[in-house]
């Protein structure tokens, strides 16, 4: 598939990219070849291939969750610049 200029600089002014005419076309050959590519991945035959959801074989390792010492209300509250009796006082966000 082949990519012109005009749409080039379309998708530049979508993506509020600015650039010379050189980078133009040095854009125009970068995006021609990666359309070529997949392209060429479209021809591999992939019917007895398993869908992958992740490209790592890592597996995430997790602790126990284990009930250690809290932190009290008292000392929680004791640096708030604005506190009320038991909460923290913060300004409103929402009207």
């Amino acid at each position: 598939m082949k990519i012109d200029l005009n749409t080039v600089k379309k998708m530049a002014h979508l993506a509020r990219l600015e650039f010379n005419e050189e980078g133009a076309e040095k854009m125009k050959q970068d995006m021609t070849q990666i359309l070529d590519w997949v392209e060429q991945l479209n021809e591999v035959d992939t019917e007895s291939v398993e869908p992958i959801t992740t490209m790592s074989s890592e597996v995430n390792v997790l602790r126990e969750d284990v009930v250690g010492e809290h932190l009290s209300r008292e000392r929680g509250l004791q640096n708030a610049p604005q506190k009320d009796s038991d909460y923290f006082r913060v300004p409103k966000v929402l009207e």
